[in-house]
């Protein structure tokens, strides 16, 4: 390495004549020099050295301090639950102690009479009389003298030592009686109850037992090993079988076990079988809960069983029930999980859909999402509950849009909800779309931050949530039109922080579209018949994956499983009754004033719902998929049934007027229709190519 020093000179000189000198070190690099790494990487102990187990054991080893004592909630809830088991059970036992004493008392008589026939066998040593009697049989003099001898030994100090006590008990209990007669007494019920305790009855315990039918035995291995084997899940003959990646431990209110299965068998083989396995384990399917851990490998099942039946279990409070405040961009809190932990539901950036059979606690899944959007103030609520019972009316003061009820006019009324969903997210998307790259840098959707930088903009979330929505998806008039709207919501509105809550009580593919319930991200099934219902909310094969809500009873309402992918959970819905929702929408009420985000119908407002939608939308809403071209008189007929509030006066007008009107609406838009020849169809007529009217790369 060489090193350079150059001076450089001012042709300039200062007040004092003096130039001024640079000086400018340079140093060159060594000529064909390798790169060296800054810091060289450790290097890894080779494979099979006792280092290298001990690193793979510390990379899943268990914790040192148990789960319950790291976590300061579950350690105050055991300590709760502790102390109160002991003092219910100190007090009970405590109140049925006089009881007990005359439980006592009354068998002192038979106490003491096998006392006496123990002491006198004692006293007679009369143990050894089967060995004197055989001694004497055999003629065996010499034996039978020792033993007596023997047998004189020890009988002459038991008697005297039995005449003394005898003695000195009868005299001091004589006397005492007359000095102390109140110990006396005392002594005498406490020697009569301890007599008592060698007069028992096996079949009559002293102890009065409580048997609790809620409360289930301890999970061990063995019942593992022999549940797994009754449902046909243990190993080939010579091959590895069943093994535990992990004892058995408790795991909150239930107890958690870790299972290897035999190799070539994946755990979804046992969610299959969930009620087989609980037959086997002779236990409550509400408390056997298989599942798979994927983050081990795919064989790998985890199977928790709770001590308690959840389903007879109390209620647990909903965590906004008293105070708090919502924040829809992140997670809500919606229920529990069988284990008591708290499940949260993301609405932001998804949708939802809640399905199950009449009874299955729809109520309470709606009561818990619907209110913890009225707790954020910037949340905009528009809800159309289209069974006219009024579950949902806790909520209407604080509401945009409210409608109750099941007449058309109300199913009209949520088909203008959807369409103004469509305008204001065409709205937003345009004003999202001008803003530079920097002020959205998680991606062109709303976001909390940039709602409240433009606050005219009204960016804040809009739920929209229909109720009993099979009311629209099979109506008619209005089931295409309901169809391609939702669709059209789901798939491109949530960017924009417009969310749709569809809820249903008859998930069949006619009252679900396809279209619908393929595109939903989040999607919440409660008691379901059969496996197809289940699949129609949870997605395809989900009852295959093992997500069966088939298994549920419509007797733990508010259950369901909680799908968003392909992952699912059980869980249970916080149950609100209805004065409690009352009280949290006036909560909720005043935070909305606070805030000054009240609108609409909560104002004494008119709601404008808006449809920017145009008659080019309409006909590519109905466009047959991959077809080029359509005739007029086909596409008037298509759109009568789609938007027949519109276009249903064309079909009382022969095809070629009808045609004309067609062509006539369109040609504000620069879209024309031409003679088009369709040999499959009905030869030469007025028609549109799909090229005429399909949307220009990038539109909305």
């Amino acid at each position: 390495m060489t090193q350079t020093t150059v001076q450089l000179h001012k042709d300039t000189q200062d007040t004092e004549d003096t130039p001024a000198v640079l000086t400018e070190t340079i140093i060159d690099v060594i000529k064909d020099a390798q790169p060296r790494p800054v810091d060289p990487p450790t290097g890894s102990p080779e494979p099979g050295t006792w280092i290298a187990e001990a690193q793979a054991y510390l990379a899943d080893a268990p914790p040192v301090v148990p789960p319950t004592f790291r976590k300061w909630d579950a350690f105050k809830n055991g300590v709760r639950w502790t102390a109160s088991y002991y003092a219910h059970l100190t007090a009970f036992h405590a109140l049925r102690a006089p009881v007990y004493l005359a439980r006592l008392l009354l068998r002192a008589p038979r106490g003491a009479g096998r006392l006496i026939v123990r002491w006198g066998k004692w006293v007679a040593d009369t143990e050894a009389r089967p060995v004197e009697a055989k001694a004497a049989t055999s003629a065996d003099i010499e034996a039978w003298l020792a033993l007596s001898r023997e047998h004189s030994r020890r009988v002459r100090p038991r008697r005297v030592a039995s005449l003394a006590v005898a003695t000195i008990t009868s005299i001091t209990t004589l006397v005492s009686s007359f000095l102390v007669p109140g110990w006396t007494f005392t002594a005498t019920l406490t020697g009569a109850a301890l007599i008592g305790l060698a007069g028992k009855k096996g079949d009559k315990p002293l102890i009065t037992r409580y048997v609790a039918t809620n409360v289930l035995r301890r999970l061990d291995s063995t019942e593992v090993f022999n549940a797994l084997a009754a449902i046909g899940i243990e190993g080939k003959k010579g091959r590895k079988g069943v093994e535990f990646a992990s004892e058995v431990m408790r795991d909150g209110p239930g107890w958690r076990a870790e299972i290897d299965l035999p190799p070539g068998v994946e755990a979804t083989a046992v969610l299959e079988k969930r009620a087989a396995l609980a037959a086997a384990m002779r236990r409550p399917i509400s408390t056997v809960w298989p599942e798979a851990d994927r983050t081990a490998h795919p064989g790998r099942l985890v199977l928790w069983v709770a001590q308690r039946d959840p389903a007879k279990a109390g209620r647990k409070l909903w965590p906004l029930m008293k105070e708090g405040q919502a924040d829809v961009y992140k997670p809500l809190p919606y229920g529990f999980d069988p284990r008591g932990n708290l499940v949260e539901i993301t609405l932001m950036y998804s949708n939802l859909l809640v399905g199950g059979i009449p009874g299955s606690g729809k109520t309470s899944c709606a009561l818990a999402i619907v209110l913890g959007v009225a707790l954020d103030p910037s949340a905009e609520l528009w809800i159309y509950e289209l069974k006219g019972s009024g579950d949902l009316d806790s909520v209407k003061p604080i509401c945009h849009r409210y409608v109750s009820g099941d007449e058309d006019e109300d199913l009209e009324a949520a088909l203008a909800g959807m369409r103004s969903g469509i305008a204001e997210y065409q709205r937003r998307a345009a004003f999202i779309r001008g803003l530079p790259a920097s002020e959205v840098p998680e991606g062109r959707k709303v976001t909390r931050a940039l709602a409240e930088k433009y606050p005219e903009q009204n960016l804040g979330p809009r739920v929209i949530v229909i109720d009993e929505v099979q009311e629209l998806f099979t109506h008619p008039d209005y089931k295409e039109e309901a169809a391609a709207l939702a669709t059209r919501l789901i798939k491109k509105a949530r960017a924009y922080g417009i969310i749709l809550i569809l809820l249903t009580q008859n998930p069949d593919a006619p009252s679900l579209p396809t279209s619908v319930s393929s595109s939903v991200g989040t999607r919440l099934c409660l008691a379901v018949m059969d496996w197809r219902a289940n699949n129609n909310v949870l997605g395809t094969s989900a009852y295959e994956r093992g997500l069966r809500a088939t298994d549920i009873s419509i007797d733990e309402q508010g259950t369901g499983i909680l799908a968003r992918g392909r992952e699912g959970t059980t869980v249970r819905a916080a149950f609100i009754k209805q004065t409690e929702a009352e009280d949290i929408a006036k909560r909720a009420l005043a935070l909305r004033t606070a805030a000054g985000t009240l609108s609409g119908q909560s104002v004494g407002a008119q709601v404008e719902e808006l449809d920017v939608e145009t008659v080019v939308d309409h006909v590519r809403a109905i466009w047959p998929d991959g077809t080029e071209s359509v005739h007029s008189h086909r596409l008037v007929d298509a759109l009568a049934q789609y938007r027949p509030d519109l276009y249903k006066p064309w079909t009382e007008m022969d095809a070629a007027a009808a045609s004309t009107a067609l062509s006539t609406a369109l040609k504000p838009f620069k879209v024309s229709t031409r003679q088009l020849t369709i040999r499959e169809c009905c030869g030469g007529a007025k028609g549109l190519r799909w090229t005429d009217v399909a949307p220009a790369e990038g539109d909305e």
